[in-house]
Protein backbone atom coordinates (compact mmCIF):
# COMPACT_ATOMS: atom_id res chain seq x y z
CA UNK A 1 0.00 0.00 0.00
CA UNK A 2 1.20 3.51 -0.90
CA UNK A 3 0.07 6.28 1.45
CA UNK A 4 0.32 10.05 1.05
CA UNK A 5 0.48 12.23 4.17
CA UNK A 6 -0.21 15.92 3.58
CA UNK A 7 1.43 18.03 6.24
CA UNK A 8 3.71 15.06 6.79
CA UNK A 9 6.67 17.02 8.15
CA UNK A 10 4.56 18.56 10.91
CA UNK A 11 4.07 17.30 14.43
CA UNK A 12 1.31 14.74 13.86
CA UNK A 13 2.29 14.06 10.24
CA UNK A 14 5.89 13.12 11.02
CA UNK A 15 4.77 10.87 13.88
CA UNK A 16 2.33 9.25 11.46
CA UNK A 17 5.08 8.80 8.86
CA UNK A 18 7.06 6.87 11.50
CA UNK A 19 4.06 4.71 12.31
CA UNK A 20 3.30 3.96 8.66
CA UNK A 21 6.89 3.12 7.71
CA UNK A 22 6.92 0.59 10.56
CA UNK A 23 3.92 -1.26 9.08
CA UNK A 24 4.84 -4.12 6.72
CA UNK A 25 1.63 -3.56 4.72
CA UNK A 26 2.81 -0.07 3.70
CA UNK A 27 5.26 -0.17 0.80
CA UNK A 28 5.70 3.59 0.36
CA UNK A 29 5.01 6.76 2.32
CA UNK A 30 4.87 10.08 0.48
CA UNK A 31 4.91 13.40 2.28
CA UNK A 32 3.47 16.65 0.90
CA UNK A 33 4.49 19.73 2.87
CA UNK A 34 5.35 23.38 2.18
CA UNK A 35 7.43 23.54 5.41
CA UNK A 36 5.51 26.61 6.61
CA UNK A 37 4.93 25.03 10.03
CA UNK A 38 6.72 21.67 9.70
CA UNK A 39 10.39 20.75 9.35
CA UNK A 40 12.27 18.20 7.25
CA UNK A 41 14.29 17.37 10.35
CA UNK A 42 11.15 15.72 11.78
CA UNK A 43 11.51 13.08 9.06
CA UNK A 44 15.21 12.37 9.69
CA UNK A 45 16.04 8.69 9.20
CA UNK A 46 12.69 7.83 7.58
CA UNK A 47 12.39 6.32 4.11
CA UNK A 48 9.77 8.65 2.65
CA UNK A 49 9.30 10.41 -0.70
CA UNK A 50 9.12 14.16 -0.10
CA UNK A 51 7.05 16.53 -2.26
CA UNK A 52 7.76 20.11 -1.21
CA UNK A 53 4.98 22.56 -1.94
CA UNK A 54 1.48 23.69 -1.12
CA UNK A 55 -1.72 21.64 -1.14
CA UNK A 56 -3.12 24.59 -3.11
CA UNK A 57 -0.96 23.46 -6.07
CA UNK A 58 -2.98 20.91 -8.13
CA UNK A 59 0.03 19.82 -10.21
CA UNK A 60 2.03 19.01 -7.08
CA UNK A 61 -0.87 17.01 -5.65
CA UNK A 62 -1.27 15.10 -8.92
CA UNK A 63 2.40 14.13 -8.83
CA UNK A 64 2.23 13.04 -5.19
CA UNK A 65 -1.06 11.14 -5.53
CA UNK A 66 -0.20 9.25 -8.75
CA UNK A 67 -0.40 5.50 -8.11
CA UNK A 68 -1.20 5.97 -4.41
CA UNK A 69 -3.88 4.07 -2.50
CA UNK A 70 -4.78 6.43 0.32
CA UNK A 71 -4.31 9.96 1.63
CA UNK A 72 -4.14 11.15 5.23
CA UNK A 73 -4.84 14.85 5.01
CA UNK A 74 -3.21 16.68 7.93
CA UNK A 75 -1.91 19.81 6.18
CA UNK A 76 -3.40 22.91 7.81
CA UNK A 77 -2.69 26.25 9.36
CA UNK A 78 -3.30 25.34 13.01
CA UNK A 79 -4.27 27.48 15.99
CA UNK A 80 -7.34 29.48 16.94
CA UNK A 81 -5.32 32.65 17.72
CA UNK A 82 -3.52 32.42 14.37
CA UNK A 83 -6.85 32.23 12.55
CA UNK A 84 -8.17 35.26 14.40
CA UNK A 85 -5.07 37.20 13.35
CA UNK A 86 -5.20 35.96 9.74
CA UNK A 87 -8.62 34.47 8.88
CA UNK A 88 -8.16 34.46 5.09
CA UNK A 89 -4.95 32.44 5.34
CA UNK A 90 -6.70 29.86 7.55
CA UNK A 91 -9.57 29.58 5.11
CA UNK A 92 -7.35 29.19 2.06
CA UNK A 93 -5.22 26.41 3.51
CA UNK A 94 -7.78 24.60 5.66
CA UNK A 95 -10.96 24.86 3.58
CA UNK A 96 -9.86 25.48 -0.01
CA UNK A 97 -6.81 23.25 0.56
CA UNK A 98 -9.07 20.37 1.58
CA UNK A 99 -11.13 20.87 -1.56
CA UNK A 100 -7.95 20.70 -3.67
CA UNK A 101 -6.90 17.48 -1.90
CA UNK A 102 -10.29 15.87 -2.52
CA UNK A 103 -10.28 16.86 -6.19
CA UNK A 104 -6.77 15.45 -6.59
CA UNK A 105 -7.89 12.24 -4.86
CA UNK A 106 -10.70 11.94 -7.39
CA UNK A 107 -8.39 12.59 -10.34
CA UNK A 108 -5.96 9.94 -9.05
CA UNK A 109 -8.66 7.26 -9.08
CA UNK A 110 -10.89 7.88 -6.08
CA UNK A 111 -8.28 7.46 -3.36
CA UNK A 112 -9.35 6.87 0.22
CA UNK A 113 -9.06 10.09 2.27
CA UNK A 114 -8.88 10.36 6.06
CA UNK A 115 -8.60 13.94 7.31
CA UNK A 116 -8.15 15.94 10.48
CA UNK A 117 -10.97 18.10 11.76
CA UNK A 118 -11.03 19.59 15.25
CA UNK A 119 -13.01 19.60 18.46
CA UNK A 120 -13.10 23.39 18.08
CA UNK A 121 -16.10 22.93 15.77
CA UNK A 122 -18.28 22.36 18.86
CA UNK A 123 -17.40 25.89 19.97
CA UNK A 124 -20.00 27.62 22.11
CA UNK A 125 -22.03 24.43 22.62
CA UNK A 126 -21.27 23.85 26.32
CA UNK A 127 -22.87 20.41 26.66
CA UNK A 128 -20.47 17.63 27.72
CA UNK A 129 -19.34 15.18 26.58
CA UNK A 130 -19.17 16.31 22.96
CA UNK A 131 -21.16 13.95 20.72
CA UNK A 132 -20.78 14.05 16.96
CA UNK A 133 -24.54 14.55 16.58
CA UNK A 134 -24.46 17.83 18.54
CA UNK A 135 -25.03 21.19 16.94
CA UNK A 136 -21.72 22.80 16.01
CA UNK A 137 -21.21 26.43 17.04
CA UNK A 138 -17.71 27.43 15.84
CA UNK A 139 -16.27 30.46 17.64
CA UNK A 140 -13.20 31.16 15.47
CA UNK A 141 -12.22 31.21 11.79
CA UNK A 142 -10.08 28.13 12.47
CA UNK A 143 -13.11 26.22 13.77
CA UNK A 144 -15.16 27.29 10.74
CA UNK A 145 -12.41 26.10 8.37
CA UNK A 146 -12.28 22.71 10.09
CA UNK A 147 -16.05 22.38 9.90
CA UNK A 148 -15.68 23.02 6.17
CA UNK A 149 -13.00 20.30 6.01
CA UNK A 150 -15.22 17.60 7.43
CA UNK A 151 -18.28 18.83 5.51
CA UNK A 152 -16.40 18.59 2.22
CA UNK A 153 -15.36 15.02 3.03
CA UNK A 154 -18.96 14.06 3.70
CA UNK A 155 -20.13 15.77 0.51
CA UNK A 156 -17.51 13.99 -1.61
CA UNK A 157 -18.58 10.66 -0.14
CA UNK A 158 -22.23 11.28 -0.94
CA UNK A 159 -21.70 12.91 -4.37
CA UNK A 160 -18.78 10.90 -5.74
CA UNK A 161 -18.63 7.75 -3.62
CA UNK A 162 -15.21 8.64 -2.20
CA UNK A 163 -14.15 6.60 0.82
CA UNK A 164 -13.60 9.17 3.58
CA UNK A 165 -13.06 9.49 7.33
CA UNK A 166 -13.26 12.93 8.99
CA UNK A 167 -11.72 12.77 12.47
CA UNK A 168 -12.19 15.45 15.12
CA UNK A 169 -8.89 15.77 16.99
CA UNK A 170 -8.93 16.82 20.66
CA UNK A 171 -5.77 18.48 22.04
CA UNK A 172 -3.18 16.14 20.60
CA UNK A 173 0.27 16.33 22.26
CA UNK A 174 3.59 14.53 22.17
CA UNK A 175 7.13 14.50 20.76
CA UNK A 176 7.89 16.83 17.81
CA UNK A 177 5.28 19.37 18.96
CA UNK A 178 7.31 22.53 19.36
CA UNK A 179 7.01 25.51 21.68
CA UNK A 180 8.71 28.89 21.51
CA UNK A 181 6.26 30.56 19.13
CA UNK A 182 3.11 32.63 19.53
CA UNK A 183 0.76 29.77 18.58
CA UNK A 184 2.27 26.95 20.63
CA UNK A 185 -0.20 24.41 22.02
CA UNK A 186 -0.62 24.20 25.77
CA UNK A 187 1.39 21.04 26.58
CA UNK A 188 4.61 22.04 24.76
CA UNK A 189 4.25 25.64 25.97
CA UNK A 190 3.94 24.44 29.58
CA UNK A 191 6.79 21.92 29.27
CA UNK A 192 9.10 24.42 27.62
CA UNK A 193 8.53 26.96 30.39
CA UNK A 194 8.70 24.47 33.27
CA UNK A 195 11.92 22.83 32.07
CA UNK A 196 13.48 26.29 31.75
CA UNK A 197 12.39 27.22 35.28
CA UNK A 198 9.85 29.83 34.12
CA UNK A 199 6.24 30.00 35.31
CA UNK A 200 3.73 28.63 32.82
CA UNK A 201 1.29 31.14 31.34
CA UNK A 202 -2.37 30.31 32.01
CA UNK A 203 -5.01 32.22 30.06
CA UNK A 204 -7.89 32.73 32.50
CA UNK A 205 -8.49 30.88 35.78
CA UNK A 206 -7.05 27.53 34.67
CA UNK A 207 -10.29 25.66 35.30
CA UNK A 208 -10.90 25.24 31.57
CA UNK A 209 -10.67 21.56 30.68
CA UNK A 210 -9.41 19.55 27.73
CA UNK A 211 -9.49 15.96 26.49
CA UNK A 212 -5.75 15.43 25.92
CA UNK A 213 -4.76 12.70 23.46
CA UNK A 214 -1.21 11.39 23.05
CA UNK A 215 0.05 11.53 19.47
CA UNK A 216 1.02 7.85 19.45
CA UNK A 217 -2.61 6.94 20.04
CA UNK A 218 -3.72 9.24 17.22
CA UNK A 219 -1.22 7.79 14.74
CA UNK A 220 -2.28 4.24 15.55
CA UNK A 221 -5.89 5.16 14.80
CA UNK A 222 -4.87 6.83 11.52
CA UNK A 223 -2.75 3.86 10.46
CA UNK A 224 -5.59 1.45 11.27
CA UNK A 225 -8.01 3.64 9.33
CA UNK A 226 -5.84 3.50 6.22
CA UNK A 227 -4.98 -0.19 6.42
CA UNK A 228 -8.58 -1.28 7.03
CA UNK A 229 -10.09 1.49 4.88
CA UNK A 230 -12.44 2.61 7.66
CA UNK A 231 -15.13 4.76 6.06
CA UNK A 232 -17.55 7.17 7.69
CA UNK A 233 -19.18 10.14 5.99
CA UNK A 234 -20.05 11.45 9.45
CA UNK A 235 -17.32 12.94 11.67
CA UNK A 236 -15.72 10.82 14.39
CA UNK A 237 -14.25 12.14 17.64
CA UNK A 238 -10.64 11.04 18.02
CA UNK A 239 -10.32 11.22 21.80
CA UNK A 240 -11.21 8.97 24.70
CA UNK A 241 -13.47 10.92 27.03
CA UNK A 242 -10.97 12.23 29.57
CA UNK A 243 -11.34 15.69 31.11
CA UNK A 244 -8.35 17.48 32.62
CA UNK A 245 -8.26 21.12 33.72
CA UNK A 246 -5.18 23.22 33.02
CA UNK A 247 -4.53 23.42 36.76
CA UNK A 248 -4.67 19.62 36.97
CA UNK A 249 -2.30 19.44 34.00
CA UNK A 250 0.15 21.69 35.84
CA UNK A 251 -0.06 19.38 38.85
CA UNK A 252 0.64 16.34 36.67
CA UNK A 253 3.61 18.09 35.06
CA UNK A 254 4.98 18.72 38.55
CA UNK A 255 4.81 14.98 39.25
CA UNK A 256 6.45 14.15 35.91
CA UNK A 257 9.23 16.72 36.33
CA UNK A 258 9.79 16.05 40.02
CA UNK A 259 8.96 19.49 41.40
CA UNK A 260 6.19 22.10 41.59
CA UNK A 261 5.43 24.12 38.47
CA UNK A 262 4.65 27.80 38.99
CA UNK A 263 1.82 29.46 37.04
CA UNK A 264 1.18 33.03 35.93
CA UNK A 265 -2.41 33.92 35.07
CA UNK A 266 -3.23 36.34 32.25
CA UNK A 267 -6.44 37.37 30.46
CA UNK A 268 -8.48 34.69 28.65
CA UNK A 269 -7.99 34.41 24.89
CA UNK A 270 -10.84 35.27 22.52
CA UNK A 271 -12.27 32.28 20.64
CA UNK A 272 -11.07 29.71 23.16
CA UNK A 273 -13.52 26.97 24.13
CA UNK A 274 -14.09 26.68 27.89
CA UNK A 275 -14.43 22.90 28.19
CA UNK A 276 -13.82 19.98 25.86
CA UNK A 277 -14.45 16.29 26.37
CA UNK A 278 -15.23 13.67 23.74
CA UNK A 279 -17.92 11.07 23.65
CA UNK A 280 -15.96 8.16 22.19
CA UNK A 281 -18.73 5.67 21.39
CA UNK A 282 -18.39 6.09 17.62
CA UNK A 283 -14.58 5.80 17.79
CA UNK A 284 -14.82 2.65 19.93
CA UNK A 285 -17.23 1.11 17.45
CA UNK A 286 -14.89 1.74 14.50
CA UNK A 287 -11.59 1.05 16.32
CA UNK A 288 -12.39 -1.41 19.14
CA UNK A 289 -8.80 -2.58 19.60
CA UNK A 290 -7.13 0.80 20.16
CA UNK A 291 -5.91 1.32 23.74
CA UNK A 292 -5.03 4.97 24.47
CA UNK A 293 -1.74 5.95 26.09
CA UNK A 294 -2.58 7.38 29.56
CA UNK A 295 -2.02 11.13 30.02
CA UNK A 296 0.77 10.86 32.61
CA UNK A 297 2.66 8.30 30.50
CA UNK A 298 2.31 10.50 27.43
CA UNK A 299 3.54 13.53 29.37
CA UNK A 300 6.62 11.58 30.53
CA UNK A 301 7.45 10.57 26.95
CA UNK A 302 6.97 14.15 25.80
CA UNK A 303 9.11 15.56 28.60
CA UNK A 304 11.85 13.04 27.72
CA UNK A 305 11.78 14.30 24.13
CA UNK A 306 11.93 17.93 25.24
CA UNK A 307 15.04 17.17 27.29
CA UNK A 308 16.82 16.07 24.11
CA UNK A 309 16.39 19.49 22.46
Amino acid sequence: MRVVVTGGSGFIGANLARELTSRPEVSEVRVVDDLSTGSKSNLAGLDVAFFEGSILDPALLDAAFAGADAVVHLAALPSVPRSIAAPLASHRVNATGTLEVLEAARRAGDLYVAAASSSSVYGANRELPKRETMRTVPMSPYAVSKLATESYLGAYHHCYGLGVLPLRFFNVFGPLQTAGHAYAAVVPAFLDAALAGRPVTVHGDGQQSRDFTYVGTVTRVLAEAVLRRVVSADPVNLAFGTRTSLLELIGLLGEVLGGPVAAEHVDPRPGDVRDSQADNARLRELFPDIVPVPLEQGLRRTADWFRTL
